[in-house]
């Protein structure tokens, strides 16, 4: 990290988290945040539902929520691939502040944001004027909505057009009753609903599906079921937990998500298992925070890597050093490309 990262980091951890969140993407907007081209070579080049990337390291969803820093983001931050959202389809200002959360000694963030957003008429105008980079939208619902299958649907209606890969996020633990739809009734009926607004586009997407870090064996194994019949492109594992497990932060107790490096354990769990019970491509998010964690999550199954939590520790910069990193991970050990990698240390 640099010294002038190192600065800024320690300004913005002065202020309330979420001020700093805002002030973090308007100093990107504001060219503040040095150019960064992702970081390639012929072992990070990969492709995935059809999409080539520089690297398979990526950010996940919820730092650019309303797509408004996309072009810097592209240009200084040596991700791979971006996603932006959740999107829901009408404005809403998500649940009581205060909802984020440092755990420093833990480095990790609680949140309890509850798709806090512009809605996709705002966020849709905004991705028509993206940048070439590889760009996913987060797929979400109204809180007060009755029929959340149909909002999903008509934001994919409304802003896949401008997108390269979609998520179908029902893992999120801070919209009522919203992991409901994880079961397999439910996620079955949803997915279905989806799949015809994406056949129904002019370029139908890569859906993929993000699921929560808190799901048993039999559950999983469900959720693989429903998304090879829904002939889904690929899975997310994982959402932010529940679990509290072993924090040493004075804000342990908030309600809300967890995200971070005491994630990185369960959701590599989960990972694996989901490896070993779906052929589909998967995407690891959850604690990563070095090379290694990411190497760890390609191994346990990842063709691909999300990131977000631990930017808030290590900087915009960490996306390029662990892409960096690990390509001399997988020179160290003989590998020509991430993709003869994934899945070899699952066991």
């Amino acid at each position: 990290m640099s010294l002038i990262e190192r600065a800024g980091l320690a300004l913005l951890h002065r202020t309330d988290p979420e001020r700093a969140h805002r002030l973090a993407l308007a100093a990107l907007v504001a060219g503040l945040v040095p150019r960064a081209a992702p970081p390639t070579s012929e072992r990070l080049a990969t492709t995935l539902f059809g999409l080539d990337l520089p690297n398979p390291v990526g950010l996940a969803a919820g730092f650019d929520k309303n797509s408004t820093a996309l072009g810097p983001l592209a240009a200084r931050s040596g991700f791979g691939f971006l996603e932006v959202g959740a999107i829901t389809p009408r404005p809403q200002p998500g649940n009581p502040k205060p909802r984020l959360f440092r755990l420093t000694e833990d480095r990790a963030v609680i949140n309890r944001f509850g798709f806090n957003n512009d809605g996709m008429e705002a966020i849709g105008a905004r991705l028509a004027r993206r940048p070439a980079q590889r760009v996913g939208i987060n797929l979400g619902a109204n809180k007060d909505s009755a029929d959340r299958a149909a909002d999903y649907a008509a934001v994919l209606t409304r802003c896949g057009p401008h997108a390269d890969f979609a998520t179908v996020n029902v893992s999120s633990p801070n919209t009522e009753r919203l992991r409901d739809l994880q079961g397999r009734a439910a996620l079955a009926a949803l997915l279905a609903r989806v799949g015809e607004a994406n056949a129904a586009l002019a370029r139908p997407l890569p859906i993929l599906l993000k699921i929560a870090p808190d799901l048993d064996d039999a559950a999983l194994a469900d959720v693989a079921e429903v998304a090879g019949e829904a002939r889904l492109a690929g899975l997310i594992a994982t959402n932010t937990t529940l679990a509290r497990d072993g924090l040493a932060s004075r804000h342990a107790g908030e309600a809300g998500g967890l995200s971070g490096r005491p994630l990185f354990e369960r959701s590599t769990r989960v990972l694996a298992r989901l490896s070993m019970l779906s052929d589909l491509p998967l995407i690891g998010v959850g604690g990563i925070g070095s090379a290694e964690d990411a190497y760890a999550k390609v191994r346990a199954g990842a063709s691909a890597v999300q990131l977000y939590s631990a930017l808030v520790y290590e900087g915009l910069g960490l996306a390029g050093r662990i892409a960096e990193g690990l390509d001399r991970l997988l020179a160290r050990d003989g590998f020509g490309s991430v993709r003869e990698a994934v899945g070899i240390g699952r066991g």
